[in-house]
């Protein structure tokens, strides 16, 4: 069999036994080379094993425990006596001879040999269901971080669009400087908000340098709004938050050691005037 069971139930079925002829064949043939329908099988055990063992103990009927004690007697007779020569006595195995077992003993053995079993699909169906609820856990956790990278990347967009709607947002085009690489960026940027967003494309970087942003403010030492590392052919968009209330003069992107710096120590790439 190639194909998976087209009935899911069939899977109960044939743990409960009651699955027969060519269907039962047919999944035996199929979990073989297929894990999916091997995981899903030993889940239909472990689920006909929980309903069994949940099922209230019913004690056996009188007639049923007598006939198991007389067969329990016959079974041991057989089993401790040896053939014997014609008129010679009965001879035993040659070792001690063992206690007939009491009725409670033989009793209690024949539920042993039920319980163990049982005991055993338990801790497989235990197993099972543990190792199901590590994979849910897993799916739940990475269902959780997906929400919430949407989330923000929703209140992002929603940040965006008030910024750009705003009537304090400023745009300021940055020009490339004379002898620096081919480029061009703008800026968007509204003081209120305490908000920037940056879209360019520059040459890439040459080795172990890194573009860095710069918003120059009317008073005071330069801020970093960003440092980046441009893939020829691709525009660098991002949008950064900044302390609120802060007039910029300028914006400059210049050319850093990689990683950037606290503070500009490199050639101005790009420059433009609030």
């Amino acid at each position: 069999m190639n194909a998976h069971p087209t009935r899911e139930e069939d899977f109960d079925l044939y743990a409960l036994g009651t699955l027969e002829g060519d269907e039962r064949l047919a999944i035996e043939a199929h979990v073989i080379s297929c894990a999916d329908c091997a995981r899903k099988l030993a889940e239909a055990h472990g689920r006909i094993a929980l309903v069994a063992l949940a099922a209230p103990p019913t004690e056996p009927s009188a007639g049923v425990r007598q006939r198991l004690m007389q067969q329990v007697r016959l079974d041991a007779e057989r089993s401790s006596a040896l053939p014997v020569s014609p008129g010679e006595p009965a001879r035993t195995s040659g070792r001690p001879s063992r206690e007939p077992l009491r009725s409670g003993e033989r009793f209690g053995r024949w539920w042993a040999a039920v319980l163990v079993p049982a005991g055993a699909v338990l801790a497989v169906a235990t197993i099972l269901l543990w190792t199901e609820n590590r994979q849910l856990d897993r799916q739940l956790a990475a269902l959780r971080s997906a929400v919430e990278q949407q989330q923000q990347q929703l209140q992002e967009a929603r940040e965006a669009a008030d910024m750009i709607e705003s009537h304090d947002t400023v745009t300021i085009a940055l020009a490339q400087q004379p002898g620096m690489p081919a480029g061009a960026a703008h800026v968007m940027y509204n003081a209120k908000m305490g908000m920037l967003m940056y879209d360019g494309e520059i040459a890439p970087a040459p080795a172990a340098k890194s573009y860095q942003l710069w918003l120059v403010p009317e008073d005071g030492k330069p801020i970093s709004a960003g440092v980046f590392n441009p893939v020829g052919g691709r525009t660098d968009h991002w949008m950064m938050k900044l302390p609120q209330g802060i007039a910029a003069r300028e914006f400059a992107v210049s050319l850093e050691p990689a990683g950037g710096m606290p503070q500009p120590t490199g050639p101005m790439v790009l420059i433009g005037r609030a």
